[in-house]
C-alpha cells in the first residue's frame, strides 16, 4: 500500500505513553507520526505540516476531544479517529455526529486502529475504485445536482453563489454512494460497504448519523428531507438527477 507510506499521522492524547505506544506501531508499518499531548501542541504541528489523519483522545485536559473535533470540523476536512475510554454507544453517537469519520473505545487492539486508518486512508487515496468503474458517473469530474455542484478533484461541494461547503471524509464518501447510485434504494449494510468496506453490526448507527449530518448541509429542512430520503424498511435513497456540470 503505497499511498501508506505517504501519510502523516497525529496522535493528540495527553498520556504520553499511549502516545509513544500508538506512534511505535504506526512507524513500524510505514506511516509517518507526529504527537501532540493538547490542543495547542496539535494546532502547532497542523501549521508545521501537512496532516492526513488525527487519533484524537475525548478526555483531555483544557480542550477535550470532543471541542477539539468540532473547531476542526468548521475549519478542516482532515480525518478524524476519535479514542475513548467509554465505551457507552451514546458517546460514540456524539463523536460521530460532531463530525470524526470513525471512534474506538480504550483499550483497543494496534491492529484495529491500524485497519481503521489504512480504511479511512484508502477512501481518501482512491475510494472504490472498483466499484466505481461500473458507474458512469464515477467519470465525471463535476458532478451537478439540484443547486450543487461536486467537484471531485478538489473532493469540494459548492452551492449556488460559489459558496464552498465543507465535507468530513465520511460525508464525502456517503454522498458520492449516493450520487454515483440515484433513485436507487440502499440500505445500511450496502452504504457501510460502499464507504467503508464493512457491514453494519446490529446496533451500527454510524450511516444513519452521516446520513443525518448530511442532510443538514444539503437539504432545505432536513426534518423534512427531499433529497436523501428514508425508504421504509429499505434504507436511503437519492432522489435527483446527477449530470456532468458541463452538460447543464
Amino acid at each position: 500500500m503505497n499511498f501508506l507510506h505517504k501519510s502523516h499521522i497525529l496522535v493528540v492524547d495527553d498520556d504520553a505513553q499511549i502516545c509513544e505506544l500508538i506512534a511505535d506501531y504506526l512507524s513500524k508499518h510505514g506511516l509517518r507520526v507526529s504527537i501532540a499531548h493538547n490542543g495547542f501542541e496539535m494546532r502547532r504541528q497542523l501549521k508545521k505540516a501537512k496532516i492526513d489523519l488525527i487519533v484524537l483522545d475525548v478526555m483531555m485536559p483544557g480542550d477535550d476531544g470532543i471541542t477539539l473535533c468540532r473547531q476542526l470540523r468548521e475549519e478542516s476536512e482532515v480525518m478524524i479517529i476519535m479514542l475513548s475510554a467509554s465505551g457507552e454507544e451514546a458517546d460514540r453517537v456524539v463523536g460521530l455526529e460532531i463530525g470524526a469519520d470513525d471512534y474506538l473505545c480504550k483499550p483497543f487492539n494496534p491492529r484495529e486502529l491500524l485497519a481503521r486508518i489504512k480504511a479511512l486512508l484508502r477512501r481518501a487515496a482512491g475510494p472504490l475504485a472498483e466499484k466505481r468503474k461500473a458507474s458512469a458517473v464515477a467519470s465525471m469530474p463535476n458532478i451537478r445536482f439540484l443547486d450543487w455542484v461536486l467537484d471531485r478533484n478538489k473532493r469540494r461541494l459548492m452551492a449556488s453563489g460559489d459558496i464552498a461547503i465543507p465535507l468530513s471524509a465520511g460525508e464525502y464518501e456517503l454522498l458520492i454512494a449516493f450520487i454515483e447510485h440515484p433513485q436507487r434504494t440502499l440500505n445500511r449494510d450496502q452504504l457501510l460497504d460502499l464507504t467503508r468496506g464493512r457491514e453494519a453490526g446490529p446496533f451500527d448507527r454510524t450511516i444513519d448519523v452521516q446520513v443525518a449530518r448530511l442532510r443538514k448541509k444539503i437539504e432545505i429542512d432536513p426534518k423534512n428531507p427531499r433529497v436523501i430520503i428514508t425508504v421504509r424498511g429499505g434504507g436511503y435513497q437519492f432522489t435527483p438527477e446527477v449530470a456532468p456540470e458541463n452538460d447543464v
